[in-house]
């Protein structure tokens, strides 16, 4: 971890807790000290968790499946929808529909609905229906959107999530653990870290701090696609180079039979003769 990542960590805040007052003690772990009735986390547990979360992710990623982040809150969701967006992964940053996940079928239909009516839209912004239907089609079209806009090409469950802020997003992650699905969290000092697989712990209020934990998650993520891209490539590689060898084993098999079948006539002759003597 370099040294100006642990500088931007600090100058983003990410070590100033919630007030002691208001903390969850399962956190006690994560804190350095308390200041003034705050309590500081320890940077280098945010450190650790950090580090733990990018390698995860890049192995999730290299391994073909795909990474949705969750952060409806204010100070989350442009910095979520610059950093993921980049990376071309999934992301919720409007209200968390249940059953996302457990019922994601569903959802997958919703979508299917969001594609007829931007094709309607293109086609003739919606001048072919009357006044109420067209206002009705886009108040459809604007709330589908606004939800599920983030995730439209997730075609199926994601390999692992990312949460700001659990306290804020407990719906999600309860889908997640029933589900299987791994979790990642920035979670701050009046969290329950029991309900995350991999914890960092940090301030989930700061902008700053948010962006720079999301910009080293994506930094993993882009990781994670590169290995992928370089395995699939490979493979590909690999499948080129095995079809000359198999028609030449081929062709080496037809004329071992060809010498055969040239030979067919003299074999039993010396058979027969070997067992006469």
């Amino acid at each position: 971890m370099s040294t100006t990542l642990v500088q931007d960590l600090i100058e983003s805040g990410i070590h100033f807790g919630q007030r002691a007052s208001n903390w969850n003690p399962k956190m006690q772990p994560y804190i350095y000290a308390r200041r003034q009735g705050i309590h500081i986390i320890d940077i280098k547990e945010t450190v650790k968790g950090l580090l733990l979360a990018k390698r995860f992710l890049a192995k999730v990623v290299a391994d073909g499946k795909d990474v949705c982040f969750v952060g409806t809150k204010r100070q989350a969701k442009d910095v979520i929808q610059q950093r993921v967006g980049d990376v071309k992964m999934h992301y919720v940053t409007e209200r968390w529909l249940g059953g996302t996940l457990t019922n994601f079928r569903t959802i997958r239909t919703r979508l299917k609905r969001l594609q007829e009516l931007e094709t309607i839209e293109q086609n003739d912004n919606f001048a072919s229906y009357s006044k109420k239907m067209e206002s009705q089609l886009k108040r459809e079209l604007r709330k589908i959107k606004r939800n599920l806009d983030g995730v439209r090409a997730m075609e199926k469950l994601p390999g692992a999530m990312v949460i700001i802020d659990v306290k804020h997003e407990t719906t999600a992650l309860k889908e997640a653990r029933k589900l299987g699905i791994p979790t990642v969290a920035l979670i701050d000092t009046d969290g329950d870290p029991d309900l995350v697989d991999l914890p960092i712990p940090g301030n989930d209020d700061s902008m700053r701090s948010i962006d720079v934990i999301l910009r080293e998650l994506c930094l993993a993520i882009a990781e994670g696609k590169q290995q992928r891209q370089a395995a699939a490539s490979g493979e590909d590689a690999g499948d080129q180079g095995d079809e000359p060898r198999r028609r030449s084993r081929r062709a080496q098999f037809r004329a071992e039979d060809a010498q055969e079948g040239r030979d067919g006539g003299e074999a039993p002759t010396e058979t027969i003769a070997s067992n006469a003597d």
